[in-house]
């Protein structure tokens, strides 16, 4: 049975209570983004900053998760540490589906518990258990004691920060059920801000399917697009980390901190085929989903003292393989795994903790800081340095590392080096694939290569006709915030496609929603951008540090000129979008 309300438990750690309330708002704002946004506007507090207690940690899932598959994502909406704004990070893993069994749309969570705790939390129950002795675990450590803590199995999702979180690193991600995560601008830290080491979403109820013929139809048409055809087969097979050779003979991977956008010496050593032959152990899937684009392969590292091996499961997508793989300078697969395994023991996000550290190290080259700052050798393609740095990072051991953990702007603002480091609103996504991109992800929502479809229309011949591209730009962002409230994986977006999500929403009942997802979709572009302008935004300020102006990809050098023009047309149409309704 559809519900047209909003169900939501919201949870005081302050006073240790919670209660669920029921809010109109279906037809306008769907779920998932759209739910979270109207939600930070119901309980945020724009003029507080990230860490005051009153601010929320929201999860929001959507009509059509546990109904159909690949409706497997939670969006996590928040006031984010890296930029004092609001902000929404996703993930994948089993919480989407325990938050449905579990009878609610959003879990909202406010306050900041007396000491470090756990928070457990299903359809008959809310319990908080004091953990001090959590505090300071790591990812990995968290997650095998809370396995035997808390009560549940089969749909019952933990997420968890570590080190990184607790330290108030502003690119602390949150951990979803060990290979999934919350990654970017730094959820983590407003959970460490409540001292909420954990949570844990028990799916503990069940739900009817929706009698008659007309969803059971929706349903295995779009279950057999999904695995009779090969719309999806790149995603389970190779991975996303089929794209690293592929960028680079585009010249458009970074190598060594944006240095150089392609290296045919290296290349072969960490390529989507490479991992696939000698890397992989085996694929997973998120919970409702067919496809498993889950890669995860096996790391061997051997015990000096009796040369026995030790084996570790590390999950690998393209990301991580650009940021602590060629952005590091490196060309071998498992040096690259040895980082991502040190990066997720800490709760780092793995993107802005491989560039961050880039930049680190061209800093360290150029003299404009010292060993006394890094407290290790770094240098590109040597991985030792790098493991003790990202402990170094998670746990902000000294000045040099509380900066760093801020953003790696704010380090170059302190010791100089601010031309070279790789931020484009956050520290970039592994495509450098030109002035499109640059401006897109500068200026987007979420500051990702998911915003929009830029890096895809770089590797194109395009018109610089900048009004044009805007356009595009902001009609893109309006059909994806549709497919986030739903809440869609995106990789799944040329299976979902507007017409095939009305289907499926009528198909349950939800009528009102289907005749109106074009403009839902433009009432949540319109809110989320008013949210990040009211807590901060000026999109005109917006800069694209002097190394993007230095790439050569396979189309020649940047058009700065034309980025420029593009950076500024973008700008203007966010203030048009984020102006507050009834104000000229």
């Amino acid at each position: 049975m559809i519900r047209n309300d909003f169900r939501i438990l919201l949870v005081d750690l302050t006073i240790r209570k919670a209660h669920i309330v029921d809010l109109p708002g279906r037809e306008t704002y769907i779920g998932g983004s759209g739910l979270a946004a109207m939600l930070f506007e119901k309980y945020g507090d724009p003029g507080a900053g990230w860490s005051d207690p009153k601010q929320p940690l929201i999860f929001a899932i959507g009509p059509l998760t546990g109904y159909f598959p690949l409706m497997s994502k939670t969006v996590c909406g928040f006031l984010s540490p890296y930029h004092g704004q609001y902000a929404e990070s996703h993930a994948g893993g089993r919480s989407a589906l325990a938050l449905r069994f579990a009878d609610m749309d959003a879990l909202v969570i406010t306050g900041k518990a007396s000491v470090p705790c756990v928070l457990s939390v299903g359809s008959r129950h809310m319990d908080i258990k004091d953990a001090p002795f959590l505090w300071g675990k790591d990812v990995f450590t968290t997650g095998k004691m809370l396995r035997h803590m808390l009560p549940g199995s089969g749909h019952r999702s933990i997420l968890r920060i570590g080190p990184a979180g607790e330290n108030g690193s502003a690119y602390a991600c949150i951990n979803v059920d060990t290979y999934r995560h919350f990654g970017r601008l730094g959820s983590g830290s407003v959970m460490g801000a409540k001292n909420l080491k954990a949570i844990a979403i028990v799916g503990d109820a069940s739900f009817p399917l929706p009698e008659g013929k007309a969803y059971a139809k929706c349903f295995h048409e779009i279950y057999d697009q999904v695995t009779e055809t090969t719309m999806m087969s790149k995603y389970h097979d190779l991975g996303t980390a089929g794209n690293v050779a592929a960028l680079d003979a585009l010249k458009s991977l970074p190598w060594r901190n944006l240095q150089a956008t392609s290296d045919p010496g290296r290349i072969e050593g960490i390529s989507g085929e490479r991992f696939a032959k000698d890397m992989l152990l085996r694929n997973a899937a998120c919970s409702g989903c067919p496809v498993g684009c889950i890669h995860i392969g096996y790391l061997r590292e051997k015990f000096m003292a009796d040369n026995r091996y030790l084996y570790r499961q590390v999950a690998y997508d393209y990301e991580p393989i650009f940021s602590l793989g060629s952005m590091l300078g490196f060309g071998d697969g498992f040096k690259v795994l040895g980082l991502m395994d040190a990066v997720e023991r800490e709760g780092l996000d793995c993107m802005s903790g491989g560039v961050a550290l880039a930049w680190a190290t061209e800093a360290l080259e150029k003299g404009l800081i010292t060993e006394a700052e890094t407290l290790t050798p770094l240098a590109f393609g040597e991985p030792e340095g790098y493991k003790a740095a990202i402990r170094h990072l998670g746990a902000a051991t000294n000045e040099f590392y509380r900066l760093l953990a801020q953003g790696t702007l704010v380090a170059a603002k302190r010791y100089k080096g601010e031309d070279f480091a790789c931020v484009l609103g956050q520290e970039m996504a592994g495509y450098a694939t030109g002035e499109t991109f640059f401006v897109s992800e500068a200026l987007s929502f979420r500051h990702s290569h998911l915003d929009s479809s830029a890096y895809s229309a770089d590797q194109k011949a395009q018109d610089k006709d900048a009004a044009k591209i805007v356009a595009g730009f902001v009609k893109d962002e309006a059909s994806r915030c549709v497919l986030t409230s739903m809440v869609g994986c995106l990789f799944a977006r040329g299976v979902f496609t507007e017409e095939r999500m009305k289907d499926a929403l009528n198909s349950l009942g939800y009528q009102g929603v289907a005749a109106n997802l074009s403009q839902a979709g433009e009432a949540i572009q319109k809110l989320r951008w008013r949210l990040r302008m009211r807590t901060g935004l000026n999109p005109m300020a917006a800069k694209i540090p002097k190394r993007y102006a230095e790439v050569v990809t396979w189309k020649g050098p940047i058009d700065t000129v034309y980025m420029e023009q593009l950076r500024q047309a973008y700008a203007a149409r966010l203030l048009e979008l984020g102006r507050e309704e009834g104000l000229e």
